[in-house]
């Protein structure tokens, strides 16, 4: 009972509301991006709850899948400019993204579910296939495993090891910049990565 108790408190102080939206803010949506995008976000929101019922490794799958739905778009398209990193409000407004939204879209999403924020890193990896450079998020579900990929460009859920088609180059989270030894050890590199603080300072804005 002490446990169940334990995990309960733990899974509340980890849950996170973002992004959630006022009645103005969905009025605002729809004014300025239209009924698609209003009812595109009234879609997430009553998914996410959906979602909130069900077993922590269904909804990793469930969100991946569920969030691969949005259309991928480069940034120089979308935003006029390279490398943006769009809010999940902003992601969810337009309906399309770059690699690196829907990695912050799935991150948030997780948080709002009561996943652990210190498991969850933005990873950058290279497409061993294409050798181009891709983004994706990274769930450390056991510390002696590997972690876990999300990946906007599959619809399963499968650990880094088993993903032979990528190599991880850096994991990002609030407590900095890593490299990873043998498919699960982090090694840090850096205190902080500047494009990830700067998405908090606007997430914590609200935008």
């Amino acid at each position: 009972m002490k446990l169940l108790l334990f995990l309960i408190i733990t899974s509340i102080l980890n849950a996170s509301n973002y992004p959630s939206f006022s009645n103005q803010e969905i009025k605002k949506i729809e004014n300025s991006s239209g009924k698609i995008a209003k009812n595109r976000v009234m879609d997430y929101v009553n998914s996410i709850n959906d979602f909130k019922k069900l077993p922590q490794q269904v909804q990793l799958q469930k969100v991946n899948t569920y969030l691969n739905q949005l259309l991928p778009q480069h940034d120089a398209v979308i935003q006029n400019k390279e490398d943006h990193w769009a809010t999940p409000k902003e992601f969810l407004s337009l309906g399309y993204g770059d690699c690196e939204d829907y990695v912050i879209i799935k991150y948030f999403t997780l948080l709002k579910l009561g996943f652990d924020k210190d498991k969850l890193y933005f990873t950058t990896v290279r497409e061993n296939y294409t050798g181009g450079y891709h983004m994706v998020l990274s769930y450390f579900q056991d510390k002696n495993k590997p972690p876990l990929i999300l990946d906007n460009l599959s619809f399963r859920v499968l650990d880094l090891k088993t993903r032979d088609d990528l190599t991880a180059d850096l994991f990002i989270s609030k407590n900095g910049v890593f490299k990873i030894k043998n498919f699960k050890e982090l090694v840090k590199t850096h205190s902080l990565h500047v494009g990830f603080e700067n998405l908090l300072k606007r997430v914590q804005k609200g935008n």
